[in-house]
């Protein structure tokens, strides 16, 4: 990285991440993933709420998508640290291509939601060891620790965007095509993005040493949660993202109600993830050190503007104050990228696969929440009452967060000392 490729701060920029070898295409095949699957779950969404009319029921629809993950990657997460990435990416997406045609025979034979649930139960478990699969994949394409903590903060972006187009495109892909269309894209995306990996990406051999058998499995397993809880840093990580999650999944669960038959589900739900890309966008002009210094201050910040909908405002300051706590998510770029970083290497599949479960599983059961509390008072109320909780959660966490440790962290963390890759 030379000295005309940073900024002033020290920092990378985004063109110098996407010029880095082999990173433009993946990216490009996982954008378009995302964004077939994001359409694909508010497709599925508004079909369970057409049929149900139910705030709870259709928060359980987002809820079930997220939960098996947590399966996926706490009992998968190990296959990432035996079996090169390249092969369980490539399996792992024409799995849920297959998986995607089965909710397109569903909805349009009108199964019963009990059958698309399974489906979608299976798509996404299958899911949890391809996200593994791709942190450790982004990790290997950056040498430099700068660079990558720049690609970390592109990368949600990215996903920020995708799901904006995604959920703002799927409710008007249901109401004039039908959403047998936006599952159809969701099918093509998954092969598309197979092929890319096929094609692109270099077959490297797992590192580090692994036990052998179901026994040696279960113990790389638990070896990783011991390694994960004991850290002071990595643990503390996860309980801050783990305790935000609440506060971040409420307007997604709650926008369908909230919005009722207007028109405004697709814009609520929009709403947060724009005002994220603004967020990412600000805070990734900061060096490494200062945005982590903002983790906790924004995270504090961050559920406020939701407790605004207690009041029932219009459902365009609705979606302003979903703009602006989408806009205070921006703490987790940092969080992600050091965390990745002061992870071990040889560890980092079974690691980031355990830290996503306990993430998704949250986020799982924050839907659910949510959605009870809207089920029996209303949905504002919901988005409401499930910010105070969270904003006590982060308090909590806060209190006892360790500045000085975090900042060891963080300066070992982007020394970039050199990390051999193993030949493929």
């Amino acid at each position: 990285m030379t000295t005309a490729q940073r900024r002033e701060s020290g920092e990378p920029t985004f063109v110098a991440v996407l010029r880095a070898p082999r990173f433009l295409p993946v990216f490009v095949a996982n954008a378009l993933s995302m964004w077939g699957d994001y359409i694909a779950r508010v497709t599925i969404a508004a079909v369970v709420f057409e049929r149900t009319r139910s705030p709870l029921a259709t928060a359980t629809t987002f809820a079930v998508s997220l939960l098996p993950t947590f399966f996926g990657r706490s009992l998968l997460g190990p296959l990432v640290d035996r079996i090169p990435y390249k092969r369980v990416l490539i399996l792992a997406h024409l799995l849920r291509a297959i998986c995607v045609v089965g909710l397109i025979l569903l909805v349009k034979t009108q199964s019963s939601l009990w059958g698309i649930f399974g489906v979608l139960v299976a798509l996404e478990a299958i899911g949890g060891a391809a996200s593994a699969s791709n942190e450790v994949l982004y990790t290997d394409l950056f040498q430099d620790r700068h660079l990558y903590a720049r690609s970390v903060g592109l990368r949600a972006m990215s996903e920020q965007v995708n799901q904006a187009i995604g959920l703002a495109l799927g409710g008007g892909l249901v109401a004039l095509l039908g959403p047998e269309t936006g599952l159809l894209l969701d099918l093509a995306t998954f092969v598309v993005a197979a092929g890319v990996i096929a094609v692109v990406v270099e077959m490297r051999p797992v590192r580090g040493e692994r036990g052998r058998g179901f026994w040696g499995f279960a113990r790389d397993l638990g070896d990783a949660v011991g390694d994960l809880v004991r850290h002071p840093v990595l643990a503390r990580l996860v309980l801050l993202g783990a305790c935000a999650t609440l506060g971040i999944a409420a307007p997604e669960a709650l926008a369908i109600p909230i919005a009722g038959e207007n028109g405004w589900g697709g814009a609520l739900m929009a709403a947060p993830i724009i005002g994220a890309v603004v967020g990412i966008v600000l805070i990734s002009r900061r060096g490494v050190q200062a945005q982590n210094r903002l983790i906790v201050p924004l995270a504090l910040a961050m559920p406020v503007p939701l407790l605004m909908t207690a009041f029932y405002p219009p459902k365009i300051l609705v979606a302003l104050l979903f703009f602006v706590s989408g806009m205070l998510q921006a703490f987790m770029v940092p969080l992600q990228s050091t965390f990745a970083l002061v992870t071990t290497p040889e560890l980092r599949g079974r690691v980031y696969s355990l830290a996503g479960a306990v993430s998704v599983a949250c986020a799982g059961g924050s839907f659910l929440a949510a959605g009870w509390i809207g089920q029996h008072t209303d949905p504002y109320v919901g988005v409401a009452a499930s910010a105070g909780v969270c904003l006590a959660l982060i308090a909590a966490a806060a209190i006892s967060w360790p500045h000085l440790r975090m900042q060891t962290a963080v300066e070992q963390a982007y020394t970039d000392p050199p990390e051999p890759h193993p030949a493929g």
